[in-house]
């Protein structure tokens, strides 16, 4: 700020010229502002009416307050980051893996095969029966699991038909029905797919799992991991599974 001075018939006027970039005013009130104006608002204040001191009070524990949620929100925000990228380093690790997805739908690759499980649940069933149809609802191929069945019951189609031959590859849906009581039920049938890619998240966007042949499925929807062999001898415990 420069101050001039000039003498216009015996008047002295002054004027001020600003130099340097302008500071930009505050859009917000912080706490620094806050002191200020209250400090201004008590040495103007009616000294037959001073402020009351519980209304003075009430006005620092505001802006503490609001101080307070505001520091909240960034260490919030700073925490949702690191879990994105926690989130990210371990989808990273499931390219290449099986992975149990809540679909009854599975992708046969070529000399390949289609494996799951079927949510029986907590009743004991007894003539387990898959059935697996093409993207046509055609039937290609239906065999039973031996004995009494109860909870998550592990099957595994080797991709041939009825015949014994090979099918081509492409999608085919896995349905399943069992006997309580002499009475037929149908039974969700869960399948696994082979990790292609992972697309990374954000705060706003969840992260997302491309399956071979079977498109992407959040991250959160995998029940269970099953390595590189798809073949399970054990059923999932990862997430309890859920009808379809």
């Amino acid at each position: 700020m420069v101050d001039t001075t000039n003498n216009v018939n015996g008047i002295s006027r002054t004027t001020s010229q600003t130099t340097g970039t302008p500071t930009t005013p505050k859009k917000e009130l912080d706490q620094a502002s806050f002191l200020k104006l209250l400090t201004m608002q008590l040495s103007y204040q009616d000294p037959f009416k001073p402020v009351d001191n519980a209304q003075m009070l009430s006005q620092m524990t505001s802006m503490s307050t609001s101080e307070g949620i505001s520091s909240l929100s960034t260490q919030m925000g700073n925490l949702n980051t690191l879990m994105t990228s926690s989130q990210a380093l371990q989808a990273s690790a499931l390219v290449g893996q099986n992975v149990l997805i809540p679909s009854n739908t599975g992708y046969l690759e070529k000399d390949g095969e289609i494996s799951g499980v079927v949510a029986v649940g907590d009743k004991t069933m007894s003539n387990v029966k898959i059935t697996v149809e093409d993207e046509k609802g055609q039937v290609i191929k239906s065999f039973s699991l031996e004995g009494e069945h109860k909870g998550n019951v592990s099957f595994n189609w080797d991709g041939t038909d009825q015949d014994g031959k090979p099918v081509k590859e492409g999608k085919y849906q896995i349905k399943a029905t069992g006997t309580v009581a002499g009475i037929s039920e149908s039974i969700s049938a869960l399948t696994y797919g082979r990790v292609e890619s992972v697309t990374l998240g954000n705060g706003t966007s969840p992260t997302l799992v491309k399956l071979k042949g079977l498109g992407a499925i959040s991250l959160g929807d995998i029940l269970e991991i099953a390595g590189t062999n798809s073949n399970q001898t054990t059923p999932p415990t990862t997430k309890p599974t859920a009808s379809i």
